[in-house]
């Protein structure tokens, strides 16, 4: 009975290990989507946990096959941005109700401690942050007030 007893404890202890180990590689998984903004469409990497928050396009050489990376949120608020270990520029949107309500154009990469880094946030909450190549915002004239395209949303 003892010997049972055991076995089943051992089996216990490794089903919970793998869901815990399952549950951590899925959070790290980037999902992503197509939104619309100034006409264009755009394949971004979406941000949605605290993993993928405060990791953002951190020491990625460029976006790859991405235009950008989307930070949703479930609330409003002034999300802050850092260019914490990034190798290229950016420019950073924030959007309320699926409307512009700041740019912050042509961020260059810092290369300082967690707390000297520079803190961009919005002057009005947002729930949603978009972040492009630098020049993006310029080259198609974005604006506040300018609607992106949400899938489903649209």
């Amino acid at each position: 009975m003892e010997n049972k007893f055991k076995k089943w404890h051992l089996i216990f202890i490794v089903v919970l290990l793998l869901s815990y180990t399952g549950l951590k590689l899925w959070q790290l998984r980037w999902p992503n989507a197509e939104v619309t903004l100034a006409g264009q469409t755009l394949k971004v990497l979406v941000a949605n946990n605290n993993y993928h928050y405060f990791k953002g396009l951190s020491d990625r050489k460029n976006l790859g096959e991405y235009s950008g990376m989307l930070f949703v949120y479930n609330q409003k608020f002034k999300p802050t941005m850092v260019m914490r270990d990034m190798l290229f520029p950016l420019d950073i949107v924030w959007f309320a109700d699926g409307k512009i309500v700041d740019i912050a154009p042509n961020l260059q990469p810092e290369k300082a401690a967690e707390a000297q880094l520079t803190k961009y946030y919005p002057r009005v909450e947002a729930d949603i942050v978009l972040e492009l190549p630098a020049g993006w915002a310029n080259k198609f004239g974005l604006k506040i007030g300018d609607k992106l395209g949400l899938p489903g949303k649209n």
